[in-house]
């Protein structure tokens, strides 16, 4: 689709004689959601005579009952053209009134530090859960793109196509948008997906000269109180930034799509780490019941996290849980649409203990 910037109106060339107006009223970024919705857009007719690179639509009028439809991939590419337009009004009109940047793993424990925080406020939430999924290049369009496409595959999130991946390109904008003179504070805690986060989110400011301090919780991201106050602020040395460098440089050098956190480490384990945890667990609960049947699998997983010291993340178990049907080691019962939505015992015979 062919656009051209006539700030704050973005117009797309939906068809030869058709033009979609969209209006740019805020300077944050938008994602997938924003742009399903109408608001901020119209449509116009394309005279046959007039080019599209000189179309101008305030002196027209728009069209009514206008609509069109588009892939989802197609809306996202649309999506990230928007946002490229508004970064550059963002490096232009832009001026921090807040004193420091976070950075925190997840968008609900970011909307918690925005009510904890004063104003002026600048926080940044980091939507994707690095622990999972490949992580080679996933700086530039091309790693993500593989990354979407290893996630579409496995993993079962009930999200709209490219909606996360609208999300991540969103995340980093941000993060690549921090102005050098404002130090950057990354609330990190142990626990392997804001691990991986800390060590991508410095592999992102590299090439800029922040202040970088870490604010280690030392919990769990739902246990959290979001006071920076109650915790030590280490000011990164040169020495650990390299070495935070350096490590997810051999992390987005490797092929593997699970990682654990184990003795201050990250990991990389088998893709099949968890399924002999899955199968033994589905055992004894089969034991419990009086006669042996099928089990919700959200249920199922729900008990199964409870008793892990330091689970992994939920969608990724419940895709194994499938590979273990697919694989004859389970039987189903229902449509694996979401992990509510079908039952799993284990077959009469596996060869898995």
């Amino acid at each position: 689709m062919e656009t051209v910037m006539h700030y704050p109106f973005i117009y797309v060339l939906y068809e030869r004689n058709q033009v979609l107006v969209y209006k740019i009223q805020t300077l944050d970024y938008i994602t997938l959601a924003d742009i399903v919705e109408k608001e901020g857009w119209e449509g116009y007719e394309l005279p046959p005579a007039e080019p599209f690179t000189t179309f101008r639509h305030e002196e027209k009028d728009p069209q009514e009952g206008w609509s069109f439809c588009v892939a989802a991939e197609q809306l996202s590419y649309l999506v990230d053209t928007i946002n490229d337009y508004i970064q550059l009004q963002r490096k232009r009109l832009t001026i921090p009134t807040a004193r420091v940047a976070h950075i925190v793993c997840s968008e609900s424990a970011a909307g918690s530090l925005r009510v904890a925080l004063a104003p002026p406020k600048y926080v940044i939430g980091f939507p994707e859960d690095l622990s999972i999924g490949p992580l080679w290049k996933l700086d530039e369009e091309r790693g993500q793109a593989c990354r979407q496409k290893w996630l579409m595959e496995n993993i079962n999130d009930e999200m709209d196509d490219f909606a996360g991946l609208t999300k991540l390109r969103v995340a980093i904008r941000e993060i690549r948008d921090i102005p050098s003179h404002l130090p950057v504070y990354i609330w990190c805690g142990d626990n392997i997906e804001e691990q991986c986060g800390l060590r991508f989110f410095l592999y992102l400011l590299r090439d800029q000269h922040n202040e970088i301090f870490l604010i280690h919780t030392n919990q769990q991201v739902i246990e959290r109180q979001w006071d920076p106050n109650l915790y030590e602020k280490k000011r990164l040395s040169v020495k650990e930034h390299q070495n935070y460098l350096q490590q997810w440089e051999g992390l987005a050098a490797s092929t593997a799509v699970l990682r654990q956190w184990k003795h201050q480490h990250i990991q990389e384990v088998p893709e099949n780490c968890y399924d002999s945890l899955i199968v033994k667990r589905l055992k004894q609960m089969h034991q419990e019941q009086e006669h042996v049947d099928f089990i919700q699998t959200g249920t199922f997983l729900l008990e199964l996290v409870t008793r892990m010291e330091e689970p992994p993340n939920i969608f990724y178990l419940e895709n194994r849980i499938r590979y273990l049907v697919y694989n004859g080691t389970l039987a189903l019962k229902g449509i694996p649409k979401s992990m509510r939505h079908y039952y799993v015992k284990i077959r009469q015979k596996t060869s898995l203990v």
